[in-house]
């Protein structure tokens, strides 16, 4: 196997500009681990805050991205999960201590099997790498809040990559009464369709003006010092940025697990979850820099997702 593979990588901490492209360590798989050929990646906000400033400690050069889908190459002698050949996707970070220097914006990646799941057979390995942080982020807000069927959520954000996930997941999975949502105007009839009954647009309404109060806000844009006044007296804020914006809200401990994005396959394969991918998107793998300057404008609709490179 050869020594060296292409990446995208920084050495320093800064904006987009710090970002290139060029040879990285090609990695072995330790016992646990599986060597992936990845087939396509997403990116995250999480990404380009962590480009910007040491949030977590990671040795540099560091190649970024969490998210990914791809073919099993090789792997460790105690992998038992995966053969050869299998396609699977997952968030490759779990956050807990040190990051892995080796992110999803590569042609090979490891990551432990505990971490990674099969690809649902009915996407493609675009729409699969779309998935796994955003889904786990949303999954944990509602078991944050302890959300119960019957209850009503307001998602902040509704379009974007964690709050479009988070109103399937409030109609279909969760089993909300009722699935407000806030976007700007242009996002409205998307959100509608994803299942939100109340779409706020607030470019013309203010949070002082919904009347209607939330057993659940979740907060995924970090606006939390205002909208926590929809909540009902007793009900849970959640806010998934850091540190929140209000002392009345919490923030998710995220749960990266493979076995946690299987046990939601049933809701992807009949279509009540559905991954949101940006019309932008795929951005071809030379086209990074201009994939996370669109991702930092705010507006995507969906994920940012970054097809392959040509081995």
């Amino acid at each position: 196997m050869k020594c060296t593979q292409k990446t995208w990588f920084y050495k320093e901490y800064g904006p987009k500009e710090v970002l290139q492209f060029g040879d990285f360590p090609m990695p072995s798989p330790k016992s646990d681990q599986v060597l992936v050929q990845v087939k396509a990646s997403a990116l995250n906000p999480i990404d380009f805050k962590m480009r910007q400033r040491p949030i977590v400690p990671t040795p540099l050069p560091v190649v970024p991205g969490c998210d990914m889908a791809g073919v099993v190459v090789g792997s460790g002698d105690g992998v038992s999960k995966f053969r050869i050949g299998d396609e699977v996707y997952g968030n490759i970070q779990d956050f807990h201590g040190e990051l892995k220097q080796l992110g999803t914006l590569a042609q090979y990646i490891v990551v432990e099997e505990s971490l990674v799941a099969m690809k649902p057979p009915n996407l493609t390995f675009e729409e699969a790498a779309s998935l796994p942080l955003a889904l786990q982020t949303a999954v944990e807000g509602f078991k944050t809040a302890k959300f119960k069927a019957g209850q009503t959520v307001f998602v902040v954000g509704g379009a974007g990559g964690v709050g479009s996930l988070a109103v399937q997941l409030a109609n279909n999975v969760f089993g909300a009464s009722k699935v407000a949502a806030t976007c700007s105007t242009k996002k409205v009839e998307f959100v509608k369709s994803l299942g939100a009954e109340v779409v706020v647009d607030y470019t013309q309404q203010g949070y002082h003006q919904i009347l209607e109060k939330f057993d659940f806000i979740f907060d995924t844009i970090g606006d939390t010092n205002k909208s926590y006044v929809v909540a009902k007296e007793e009900g849970a804020v959640v806010d998934i940025t850091w540190p929140p914006s209000n002392p009345r809200a919490v923030i998710s401990s995220l749960v990266v697990s493979g076995d946690g994005l299987a046990r939601l396959h049933p809701y992807i394969l009949s279509g009540k979850l559905k991954p949101i991918i940006d019309l932008t998107s795929p951005y071809d793998f030379d086209r990074v820099p201009e994939a996370f300057a669109y991702l930092e404008t705010g507006r995507a609709w969906g994920k940012v997702v970054i097809s392959s490179i040509s081995s």
